[in-house]
């Protein structure tokens, strides 16, 4: 469960968060306007909040469910995707925009001089190099989120901090319990570390 959230919310936090950063870079201000208010409310606000939220606001009160209405295990693991998205997007949004801001504003005046629009000097000039020198800054993005992840119980999500919680409680042996599932996590999140720390350096522009 705990990679099931971690991967479907890191794909949907990349491309909200790509778009994200588009709107902030973009020649409309109404789109600057947008994505610098959504990202500055939503980093400021503390994710148990959001994931609450989702939980009590969105299915609760507005009816906003993801899922079957009886089915609660499958209701509360999409609310808790989408939460998760929601937030975590607003970092990957930073990390890109300041990999674009690395690209020389030159090479973007020159595709503009041979007729590309915004959107194609973005998708064909900007964003492969942008991506490529924030492959770092997303790794830690990523191991946040793989941890951030333990949030969900909250919201009664099957999760690895649920499982662990129920385990203390059925055999009283806190120490134990406790070193198995933070061992797990450490197994998660370091090898993607070395891995995405490696290809930050492989994949580097030299600038």
């Amino acid at each position: 469960m705990t990679v099931k959230l971690t991967v479907l919310s890191a794909l949907g936090s990349l491309i909200w968060g790509t778009l994200l950063a588009a709107m902030r870079v973009s020649p409309v201000p109404l789109m600057r306007g947008f994505g610098t208010v959504y990202v500055n409310i939503v980093r400021n606000i503390p994710l148990t909040v959001i994931i609450v939220f989702n939980s009590l606001g969105l299915a609760d009160v507005f009816g906003v469910t993801l899922g079957a209405a009886d089915d609660f295990d499958v209701q509360g693991f999409r609310l808790a995707v989408f939460g998760f998205i929601a937030y975590t997007a607003a970092f990957v949004c930073e990390a890109i925009r300041s990999g674009i801001n690395t690209v020389p504003v030159g090479q973007a005046e020159a595709a503009r001089a041979i007729g590309l629009n915004f959107s194609q000097v973005l998708r064909l000039i900007v964003l492969p190099q942008a991506f490529r020198a924030v492959i770092g800054p997303l790794a830690n993005v990523l191991i946040a989120l793989t941890k951030n992840t333990t949030v969900a119980a909250a919201i009664g999500v099957a999760e690895a901090a649920l499982l662990m919680k129920t385990m203390i409680e059925n055999e009283a042996q806190t120490l134990a319990i406790g070193a198995v599932f933070a061992f797990g996590f450490v197994v998660l999140t370091l090898p993607t570390g070395l891995f995405l720390g490696w290809l930050s350096k492989r994949l580097a522009v030299k600038r």
